[in-house]
């Protein structure tokens, strides 16, 4: 079924021997020898004690063989507890169809960003086509943009992808028609507080957007490291592509880093076994596996809090950065009326924000912003077709002090004012 999405790169991928003989050994019986891996004693290992506090809980204590253990290389998919973890969370929190379900896996990576490589590796060659919004996370346009693609660019408004300009882009092409050599084979999308704009995709859309994948034989990458930093009610969320997937036809990204630890750089990939196993391969000749010490540390968090634990803990994430948001919003709201166009975000870090009297906000945010102290992103930095002007600026609400939101929109404004001055005497803007 999916030996057509796979790039030229990828079909050439074999197994590594010591890789698969390590998975091997993880599982094996203790009066197995192990002479097979080149793996390094642990005597040597000069880490002798870990102890990290936990808010609100026990400390987490690595020692002795434990401590060995969590400094040792792993099997690639992941540390086999934490595997486990997580596929109890991904049933609690999608509840996927079951006859996917039973063909799904999990792969354990150095944060989402890196199975978003990997899956792009395994999928595109030069010249292949991609469908993405019209503004994508510009960290997947880095990995993208060296195959030289086809974009073929799907319009979206406060609500997100519009399912009628995806039809629109398809129907070019024929349903399910796989001869047509440059038919593109995957969807990208980031449907959760989405980055830059903040949008949260409904379940109406969501579920139109689906039946296209369907339609047109498409692979569809759920990139939704903001799936919980959302800040509508918890019953309210709307499903995730992996509840909806029916087929088999859906990647999933998940990550850590916005509700643990950025630093702790994991991440987790969920779909069908065949693909999975795939970004496994890419895996095993590059990182080898995600950090061992990532893994065992948040395995022994998810075991201390349960799922019931790790909920509460998202719960206090969301008010934390829902606070942060509604705050900018007043800043935004008190400085920037009149002079920009925005929608309150209804989850992520950012606030995206169109500014209808400037052609380009570029050298107003890359050289007058910056010399008057205050960082934004252009957001040139997130359309595939780069060669055009962009009036659009993201704002991030997630690590500025908070009494600062006031004084960098009043910034903002004033930079506005003046850059709107410039372009109209003719001062213009080159852009990138």
């Amino acid at each position: 079924m999916y030996s057509r999405f796979i790039s030229a790169v990828s079909a050439a991928r074999q197994p590594s021997l010591i890789r698969e003989m390590t998975q091997i050994l993880a599982a094996a019986p203790p009066e197995m020898i192990p002479l097979s891996g080149g793996f390094p004693n642990p005597q040597m290992f000069p880490f002798k004690q870990l102890t990290l506090e936990v808010s609100g809980g026990d400390p987490i204590v690595l020692q002795g063989k434990g401590l060995q253990a969590a400094l040792q290389y792993l099997p690639t998919p992941g540390h086999p507890r934490l595997l486990q973890q997580l596929r109890q969370l991904q049933e609690e929190a999608h509840t996927p169809d079951k006859d996917v379900w039973s063909n799904t896996d999990i792969v354990v990576t150095s944060g989402s960003q890196d199975g978003l490589c990997k899956a792009f590796e395994m999928l595109i060659d030069k010249g292949s086509g991609v469908i993405v919004e019209d503004f994508v996370y510009s960290g997947t346009l880095s990995i993208i943009n060296p195959y030289s693609p086809v974009y073929h660019v799907v319009e979206s408004d406060s609500g997100g992808m519009i399912p009628a300009s995806l039809k629109a882009v398809l129907s070019q092409w024929g349903g399910g028609d796989e001869a047509e050599p440059d038919r593109p084979k995957v969807l990208y999308i980031n449907p959760t507080g989405a980055n830059p704009t903040g949008t949260l995709l409904s379940v109406e859309r969501r579920k139109e957007i689906y039946q296209l994948c369907c339609d047109y034989n498409l692979l569809l990458l759920e990139d939704d490291p903001y799936y919980y930093l959302q800040f509508g009610e918890k019953d309210t969320r709307p499903p995730s592509f992996l509840s909806l997937d029916t087929q088999g036809r859906v990647l999933r990204f998940d990550s850590f880093s916005k509700i643990l630890s950025s630093g702790i750089r994991l991440g987790f990939v969920t779909g069908p076994k065949e693909l999975i196993q795939r970004i496994v391969l890419h895996m095993q000749v590059s990182v080898l596996h995600a950090s061992s010490l990532s893994q065992v540390v948040t395995s022994s968090l998810l075991d201390q809090w349960g799922l019931e634990g790790f909920q509460s803990h998202v719960s206090e994430v969301e008010d934390f950065y829902r606070k942060r948001r509604d705050q900018m919003v007043a800043a935004a709201d008190k400085h920037l009326t009149g002079l920009v166009e925005y929608n309150v975000p209804l989850g992520g870090m950012f606030l995206w924000m169109k500014v209808p009297g400037l052609s380009s906000t570029w050298e107003m945010i890359m050289e007058r912003g910056l010399a008057a102290n205050i960082m934004l992103m252009p957001g040139k930095a997130f359309q595939p077709e780069l060669g055009k002007p962009c009036q659009y600026l993201r704002a991030a609400f997630s690590i500025a002090p908070e009494q600062n939101f006031d004084p960098a929109m009043e910034r903002l404004a004033d930079l506005i004012r003046k850059e709107v001055a410039l372009q109209g005497n003719g001062g213009g803007s080159r852009g990138l």
